[in-house]
């Protein structure tokens, strides 16, 4: 844990200097023959855009604000010293009575003067119906959360970009920096480390090899046998298996619910170090197959959820293409114009391996019955979700309702949807007062939502993460129009964990059969 001059010394670290964001591609150079009355023209009208959209963003929020407690059942805003790219829940660690405690991966992208960090911390999450209206409502945007605290510290070489747990065991979890390497890591086993300028990187556990490029967002571990994943720069998708180097204990339910029992379950070929050691130290692991096909960055994958064989990617040339490695390395199915532009993300329904989802920088989100396609490339997609106003860059299906799944864009929301409420009417009509199927925003967010995750332990429970905010000078995903000023010098950055209130997701029959009851109950309270 930090002491407190050392939280000092980080919150006064200057902006973090801002990645690029996936798949947006470089601006094209001004015409130097335009004269510069009219670039400024162009530059004031840009000015003019953005000040519309920050006051677009900022109404929205404070409107949010106001409907918090009618909106969640349970909200937790947490400040980060650097901002996170990517957020994932590990295991359940204990259950009690009002909440359970449980283990959430996050990254630290810092700016060089501390390094950069994969951070295990322990989040208290509070079950349905515990959490009070008035403490909902009361929530601080300047505080950190009671619910989260730090556990774990692992020195990351490079910036964490993704991280993916292994289902199988979710103490193991693989991560992408900006290098051809994916690297895994059993979290429990790893020393923890003091993030200090100096300090040697962590030893990972394994090293996946195989990239002739940066891999640095495409990631994915296989539901069914550990299997890893992934897509990078050089347009290819490569799989590795990891079966003979874990231990058996890893597909063991007990052992995955008891973090920090034991030593390693990474099977170690020499003798393991202090985690001082470089990274090149860490044993590697070649490929299992090297798979061909897209024709610029593949920018996200996925595992068909019943086949370790099957699986799927996404890239910047807007193709989507299925993969089946028992018959090659060249792709099954290809559909050449999946978007209007890049693609950024994808899913594979766990509920029924027939639906897709894909989300890309056209703003939009669009589901695929693979029954549809053929290897033509020929097929659309059953429907398109339109309720962004910009690039989607994650979705994710629930693991709770198979009709139900999320989508995060650079509009700052995070959708809920349900394709079941769409209506056969809906499907064909363009004049719609809102998104058909939309049924849930979370606008806690002041900028891109970079990532989410739902918890597959707490039934309806998100945690989410953005990016730092342009319109603050370096600030981060602010909250409260008195930070803006004091943002350009110390950032801000948001983890979301929340949970809407179940009235709005369940049967409506059942709602009303409730509100009867109670209704019943006040009039027999009443009488004399």
């Amino acid at each position: 844990m930090e002491t407190p001059s050392q939280q000092q010394q980080q919150q006064q670290q200057p902006p973090v200097k801002k990645k690029e964001t996936r798949g947006r591609k470089p601006k094209p150079k001004e015409d130097k023959k335009d004269d510069g009355h009219s670039a400024s023209k162009l530059k004031k009208a840009q000015q003019q855009q953005q000040q519309q959209q920050q006051h677009s963003v900022d109404e929205k929020y404070t409107q949010w604000k106001s409907l918090v407690p009618v909106l969640y059942d349970w909200l937790a805003n947490h400040n980060l010293v650097w901002p996170s790219l990517s957020c994932r829940w590990g295991p359940q660690l204990e259950q009690a009575t009002y909440k359970n405690r449980q283990r959430l991966y996050l990254s630290e992208q810092t700016d060089g003067s501390v390094p950069n960090t994969l951070v295990i911390a322990n989040c208290e999450v509070v079950k349905q119906r515990v959490a009070a209206a008035e403490h909902i409502s009361q929530f601080n945007e300047e505080a950190r959360s009671p619910f989260v605290k730090k556990y774990k510290t692992i020195i990351h070489p490079g910036e964490v970009n993704r991280i993916r747990e292994l289902p199988q065991n979710t103490k193991i979890v693989a991560t992408h920096t900006d290098s051809p390497d994916v690297l895994i890591w059993d979290v429990e086993a790893q020393p923890n480390r003091h993030a200090v300028f100096g300090a040697t990187n962590s030893r990972p556990d394994l090293i996946l090899t195989g990239h002739q490029d940066n891999a640095e967002f495409a990631l994915a571990m296989c539901p069914t046998e550990p299997y890893v994943l992934s897509g990078g720069k050089d347009k290819t998708v490569v799989l590795w298996s990891i079966q003979d180097h874990i231990a058996a204990s890893t597909t063991d339910p007990a052992a995955a619910k008891s973090p920090g029992s034991g030593g390693s379950i990474i099977k170690q070929s020499s003798k393991p170090g202090d985690g001082n050691e470089k990274t090149a130290d860490g044993p590697s692991v070649a490929p299992r197959g090297i798979y061909q096909g897209h024709e610029d960055t593949v920018e996200d994958v996925a595992f068909c959820p019943t086949s370790s064989q099957e699986f799927c990617s996404v890239g910047d040339d807007s193709c989507l293409i299925l993969w089946d490695a028992r018959v090659g390395s060249s792709p099954t199915v290809k559909v050449e114009k999946a978007h209007d532009a890049d693609l950024h993300c994808v899913d594979w329904n766990p509920h029924d391996d027939n639906l897709i989802l894909t989300g890309s920088a056209d703003n939009s989100v669009r589901m695929f019955d693979r029954r549809n396609l053929s290897s033509g490339g020929i097929g659309a997609p059953i429907y398109k979700f339109e309720g962004h106003k910009a690039a989607v860059l994650c979705v994710q299906w629930s693991p709770d309702k198979s009709s139900i799944f999320g989508s995060s864009a650079e509009d700052g929301l995070l959708n809920i949807w349900d394709y079941e409420k769409i209506s056969k009417k809906e499907r064909t009509s363009k004049n719609q007062s809102s998104p058909p199927g939309l049924f849930f925003q979370h606008a806690g967010h002041r900028d891109k939502v970079v990532d989410f995750h739902w918890n597959a332990s707490d039934p309806w429970t998100v945690v989410s993460v953005s990016d730092d905010c342009d319109t603050t000078g370096g600030g981060g995903d602010i909250a409260g129009f008195h930070w803006l000023n004091s943002c350009a010098f110390n950032p801000v950055y948001f983890l979301d964990i929340w949970r809407m209130n179940d009235l709005i997701y369940r049967p409506e029959e059942e709602v009303l059969g409730e509100l009867e009851k109670f209704k019943s109950h006040v009039i027999s309270c009443a009488k004399p």
